[in-house]
């Protein structure tokens, strides 16, 4: 073939590791992006309300729905004796979280019946009609409560230990013990929870529903209505956010509205108001963390005895994975030569606290950095010296060992701090800030550069795999479906662009489509910072096995080895020949080459022992640090965010616009749970932040006023991952830590640096006022 007769470019457009714009941008800002409320509604669909209880703990004495039945535009009134198969729509398998309460209620705000009726308004209205009398039982809503009332643990505790903590924590000459309060953090997804049922026939049902899993979202309505997976299929093209709050927290409103569906045979819509969604979903789990801690006068950490108590809420839900992960990252960067560290998962009357960015990760993390500072308080040091002393070190220094006994062997933490220690000039800006709190009685300044380590994996490691769906059609188009959702993150144009990269075509040719468990079954849920990871590698496997026959077809047909056929941008070489992709496609077809593939990925390397606490849960470690400096004013409390400089590890990134974007996201979600976000239960057991009137996350206006974010461009992943890159959405949520310490240091500053001020989160100007009022006491 003529090599002119066709367009010639050097290069794809959308291939990875460029920044490109993600997929659905231009969608986003002019509203033609399309959720599940705005697909078109059949001709008879029903929507759904719910009757919550108004008890925190209580016995169910009677209820009467006589009114709710007679509402106007009420078709049907559904109890959990109504539910065809289990009651139940617990992912652990415990059978703890049942779907519509019988006679126990365990939280204010629990579903005990579902209306159904011709418009949403008319069942809301109508749920609020029922008469239901109770017999109150005694309540608690957090970690002293539970404790006060020897709660029971919501899974079973997890235990690390390394060396001879007990022996040798007393050695040492200096030793503190304290405590620490974490807040818990309202997802706040811009799209609420909902759920969008179809019925077919037989015990066909279409499920659309907002949810960062829809496989377990097919489990659970396979379950809750008796019938087997294959019946249900569940849809998502995208979500207006998720966060960890769509990963198990759809299961309710799905299955509410697929059992609508087949009992009425219409379609039915679930959407709960934002205080239902709020009051009645899960949220960042609350941690208090015990620590003692013993170290030497340099500031050398010697021995480490912590325990991590949760509030879990009334179910297990991922209680049980998300208080482990806070113990896998209650190392923070540091090396522990002797350790121990517990977990606490109590249970509490209130909703099952669930998945969130980070996934206890940050909890965990958030301990060992008071840790760091209690230490640097105690010594007289800047707190960064401190950390740089105890950072985990490079193979062979024995200090590269885990307290779950996995071996750190790809550290760059040290190098990460060093370079933005320079490129920020922390040290002079310090210096200038020291200097600024003498003179000034009322503002008052703080720095602070804390790192960040973060394991990437599921801890258990069924999870650990993803598969894919490639077609190309005879046009040369390319379909490409994925069990990985889309919440905003970027995770459908990553991946496309993987497959754009393998064929060499332009990314136009490369069509994106909703997820659905008709297509990959059995998947994991887009969460873990794994969505690239693991949906990324699936997809490349598809497209090298359809790409190995295509190359086979070109070897028979033009006779040539396998070593004269190239794919370059829009083309194929093979031999002299160079034929456009779309052309040679097409003659594949006409050779009954199969152009379809089920590509399939499971994450190497990786085991855990929980009951020994010892194994290598991670694949690999994604690595960051912050230096953020504040502005308080000691007779309010409040502050502001004057400068935020950030480098962070994503190794060979695959797409560096939309990972800056993560990492600027993440950061003010982090300093928002830090800061501003405060979750508050009355003395009744009943959530009162459940609006954004009283719920306040961060504005664009709260944002730092000088904001850098780089990447570490030098890092490439020592593992084999898709393109060398590192996962990004949870990792830069914990640079936000750095926020919390550097208030702490401008509190810190009233008297004279001599005491750790032991800051609660989140770091409330009332909090901080408080604070401040201790250090005067102290000066």
């Amino acid at each position: 073939m003529d090599n002119t007769s066709f367009p010639m470019k050097p290069v794809i457009d959308g291939p990875m590791h460029v920044s490109l714009k993600h997929d659905s941008a231009h969608k986003h800002v002019t509203g033609q992006a399309e959720y599940i409320d705005d697909i078109p509604e059949p001709a008879g669909t029903l929507h759904g309300g719910l009757g919550l209880a108004d008890r925190a703990h209580a016995q169910i004495v009677s209820i009467d729905l006589e009114a709710v039945k007679a509402a106007p535009g009420v078709v049907w009134v559904m109890t959990a004796d109504d539910i065809p198969g289990a009651n139940d729509v617990g992912s652990t398998g415990r059978h703890d979280e049942p779907l519509l309460a019988t006679d126990l209620v365990q939280f204010h705000g629990q579903p005990i019946f579902a209306v159904f009726a011709e418009t949403r308004d008319q069942a809301r209205r109508a749920a609020l009609l029922a008469k239901i009398e109770y017999s109150d039982l005694p309540h608690w809503s957090d970690i002293a409560g539970a404790r006060d009332n020897g709660a029971p643990f919501v899974t079973e505790p997890m235990t690390l230990k390394r060396g001879e903590p007990e022996a040798e924590i007393g050695k040492p000459p200096l030793r503190v013990q304290a405590s620490m309060e974490i807040g818990g953090q309202e997802h706040f997804y811009l799209e609420s929870h909902i759920a969008f049922a179809i019925p077919g026939e037989d015990d066909d049902v279409i499920v659309w529903s907002s949810t960062q899993h829809p496989s377990e979202v097919q489990h659970m309505v396979a379950h809750v209505l008796g019938v087997p997976n294959h019946a249900i299929e569940v849809r998502t093209r995208r979500m207006g956010g998720g966060f960890g709050g769509k990963e198990t927290q759809g299961n309710q409103f799905a299955a509410l509205a697929a059992v609508a569906a087949k009992k009425l045979n219409r379609a039915v819509k679930f959407r709960p108001d934002r205080d239902e969604d709020m009051s009645m979903t899960g949220k960042r789990h609350d941690f208090r963390v015990d620590y003692d801690i013993a170290f030497d006068e340099e500031g050398r950490i010697h021995a480490v005895d912590a325990t991590y108590a949760a509030r879990c809420g009334f179910s297990a839900d991922l209680s049980g994975p998300v208080t482990d992960r806070a113990l896998f990252h209650a190392d923070s960067s540091y090396f522990y030569p002797h350790v121990h560290l517990t977990s606490q998962p109590l249970k509490t009357h209130t909703v099952s606290n669930t998945a969130f960015r980070g996934f206890g990760g940050p909890q965990g993390m958030l301990g060992a950095e008071r840790m760091i500072e209690e230490i640097a308080y105690a010594v007289g040091k800047d707190p960064l010296e401190v950390r740089k002393l105890n950072f985990y070190g490079q193979p062979g220094s024995g200090r590269t060992t885990t307290p779950y006994h996995q071996e750190v062997e790809d550290c760059v933490i040290a190098r990460i701090v060093d370079e933005l220690e320079q490129s920020s000039d922390y040290q002079a800006r310090r210096q200038a800030i020291l200097e600024f709190n003498e003179q000034s009685p009322v503002i008052r300044k703080g720095i602070a550069l804390t790192p960040v380590k973060f394991g990437i994996s599921f801890t258990l490691t069924a999870y650990n795999q993803a598969g894919a769906l490639v077609h190309v059609y005879n046009d040369g188009s390319i379909h490409l479906n994925h069990g990985g959702t889309e919440m905003g993150q970027g995770l459908y144009t990553k991946v496309a662009q993987v497959v754009a990269d393998a064929f060499q075509v332009d990314i136009d040719r490369v069509k994106i489509t909703a997820t659905t468990t008709g297509k990959v079954p059995n998947t994991s849920a887009t969460a873990a910072s794994s969505g690239s990871d693991l949906n990324g590698m699936a997809a490349y496997d598809g497209c090298r096995q359809i790409k190995e026959r295509l190359v086979d077809f070109a070897c028979r047909q033009w006779k040539v080895e396998k070593s004269e056929v190239e794919f370059l941008p829009n083309r194929i070489r093979i031999g002299g020949d160079t034929v456009p992709f779309d052309t040679f496609v097409k003659a594949a077809y006409y050779d009954r080459v199969q152009l379809s593939a089920a590509g399939f990925y499971k994450t190497p390397k990786i085991h855990w022992d929980r009951a020994a606490g010892k194994g290598h849960p991670f694949y690999y470690f994604a690595y960051g640090a912050c230096v953020s400096e504040v502005s308080i004013d000691t007779l309010t409390g409040e502050y502001m965010m004057d400068r935020t400089d950030i480098l962070h590890d994503v190794g060979k990134s695959l797409n560096p616009a939309i990972d800056i974007g993560q990492i600027e996201g993440a950061f003010v979600q982090g300093m928002g749970w830090l800061t501003t976000e405060e979750l508050w239960w009355d003395a009744k057991g009943r959530l009162r932040t459940h609006a954004p009137s009283t719920y306040k996350i961060p504005l664009a206006s709260d944002r730092p006023k000088i904001f850098n974010v780089q990447l570490a461009e030098w890092s490439e992943n020592a593992e084999p991952t898709v393109g060398r890159s590192k996962a990004v959405g949870e990792p830069p949520f914990m640079l936000a830590i750095s926020v919390l310490e550097a208030i702490s240091m401008a509190v810190a500053s009233v008297a004279d640096y001599t005491a750790c001020p032991r800051l609660d989160a989140p770091a409330t100007p009332e909090r901080v006022l408080m604070a401040v009022e201790r250090m005067k006491a102290l000066g």
